[in-house]
């Protein structure tokens, strides 16, 4: 069985066709049965209504509202859940994630690999997010040890065992990449064509795209630590190379002034360092207290289940 996961929000106007794609798409690859997952995260519009019409008119789909906005991995944890496939396949809910070349995924799948990525030659976002994807990849190539060679997207599928790991994460911080990066190498690429958004907007502003990579490289890496030390030192060792050149000026020629400024600047560099890596350390200390304290990575409000593929159930709401 294939599971489809979809994490939703703001997406009235494009789930109902990423749904309809996913099927017509199953109904030709005949050897796999499926199931979807769709996840609501405390989208302010109808979109959970939208899910429930869904589970409603299609079998084999299973939709979760989330009690608040727990982001985009959260969301996919819970999707996590539920599932009950042998192979698992997660894709946005606007329509630029191709349904129609899971093909290839599950080919890549079935051919020896334990996560398969797609690939897009041209991505259809806008310059924003374009961006923000070469910073993600930058920062998971440093600090979380990603083969350069290797492309990253919100489109993949896994092994049930990958998931299966994944679970045993419990932190309210998830970061699905982090978790599949430390849990297996055998990690490969297919190429996809990444579509124009047909409706709305990206939900990812600025402030959560900042959240995002901060929490993927505090979860799962010490790198942040490792550089603030790196930093430290070369601070320390430039502040006593520059004593000592003062020094030999001052011997070499009594009539140089002492800098005021010189002296401000750097107390003030070197206190902005400080506080820097004192920040960055109690970041840390706060996400393990956060962490200690048992914070939920998301909170079920309300679990739609409708009937197996063929069958005829109306439905059923678990509050």
């Amino acid at each position: 069985m294939v599971s489809f996961v979809i994490p939703c929000y703001r997406s009235t106007l494009t789930l109902p066709g990423v749904v309809r794609e996913i099927c017509d798409t199953m109904e030709k690859l005949s050897a796999y049965t499926y199931e979807i997952v769709l996840v609501n995260d405390a989208s302010p519009d109808d979109t959970m209504d939208v899910i429930r019409q869904i589970v409603r008119d299609v079998p084999g789909v299973t939709g979760i509202g989330l009690a608040k906005n727990f982001g985009q991995h959260a969301a996919l944890m819970a999707g996590f859940h539920e599932v009950r496939g042998d192979i698992i396949v997660c894709l946005d809910d606007d329509g630029q994630t191709p349904a129609s070349e899971v093909g290839k995924l599950l080919e890549q799948i079935e051919a020896g690999s334990d996560v398969v990525y797609a690939r897009y030659s041209q991505k259809k976002h806008s310059l924003f997010r374009n961006f923000g994807s070469k910073v993600n990849e930058r920062m998971t190539r440093v600090m979380l040890g990603k083969p350069k060679e290797l492309y990253l997207s919100s489109y993949f599928a896994a092994r049930r065992f990958i998931v299966e790991d994944m679970l045993h994460y419990e932190n309210c911080y998830p970061y699905v990449i982090g978790l599949v990066l430390r849990a297996t190498k055998n990690i490969s690429n297919v190429d996809v064509t990444h579509r124009e958004r047909e409706a709305g907007s990206s939900g990812y502003t600025m402030k959560k795209l900042l959240a995002l990579w901060f929490n993927g490289f505090t979860a799962f890496s010490i790198m942040p630590l490792r550089i603030a030390t790196v930093i430290g030192m070369l601070t320390a060792a430039a502040g006593f190379l520059y004593g000592i050149y003062t020094v030999i000026k001052k011997f070499v020629n009594p009539a140089v002034p002492v800098g005021f400024s010189s002296m401000m600047s750097a107390l003030v560099f070197i206190g902005g360092m400080i506080m820097l890596m004192l920040g960055l350390i109690g970041e840390y200390i706060g996400r393990m207290y956060i962490s200690m304290n048992r914070s939920p990575q998301f909170v079920v409000r309300e679990k739609v289940t409708g009937g197996e593929h063929g069958a005829s159930d109306e439905g059923t709401v678990i509050g």
